[in-house]
């Protein structure tokens, strides 16, 4: 998939129209300079422009940082990098290392899904956040050697795994 310039300065398109009259069918590709001189409504940036800056501006694009390809579709980074698009399922796990750091500066931070979801689902990954973070402070106040406070997190993660709603202390 390559990038379509614009017809009449070759600088990126961000516009593009086809028509088909009688069978013919036309393109016209325009940059968002020559878009709105011709009165189209400049789009904001594209998904594939905002990725390719993302890209650029995490460091992926530079030279020699990745030269494999995905095994699934043969999409290399560079063609990654210039189209903004994943070519097939398996690129997430070929890139994988590069694509976390892209998604955190995509998403503000965040690498796992923070959108709305059904209240049932909402429960249930609650609980298992919970868990996490009990686990977390079970792991820490063992390493500090903080017995009784283990004790009373272990003693909240049995609560929680039994089907209760655990207690803060």
């Amino acid at each position: 998939m390559s990038m379509k310039h614009c017809d009449l300065c070759q600088k990126p398109a961000v516009v593009h129209e086809v028509v088909i009259r009688n069978g013919v069918t036309s393109e016209l590709h325009l940059c968002a300079e020559h878009a709105a001189e011709k009165g189209f409504q400049v789009p904001m940036a594209s998904a594939a422009q905002v990725i390719t800056k993302l890209v650029e501006q995490t460091g992926l694009a530079r030279k020699g940082r990745r030269t494999g390809a995905c095994p699934g579709c043969g999409l290399t980074i560079v063609e990654f990098r210039q189209s903004g698009v994943l070519g097939c399922p398996s690129c997430y796990d070929a890139f994988q290392p590069d694509l976390g750091t892209l998604i955190e500066r995509a998403q503000a931070g965040a690498t796992h899904h923070v959108g709305r979801a059904p209240p049932r689902a909402l429960a249930g990954a609650e609980r298992v956040l919970r868990r996490q973070r009990l686990v977390q402070e079970l792991d820490a106040a063992v390493a500090a050697e903080q017995y009784e406070r283990a004790a009373r997190l272990r003693d909240r993660l049995h609560e929680l795994d039994a089907g209760g709603t655990e207690t803060s202390s």
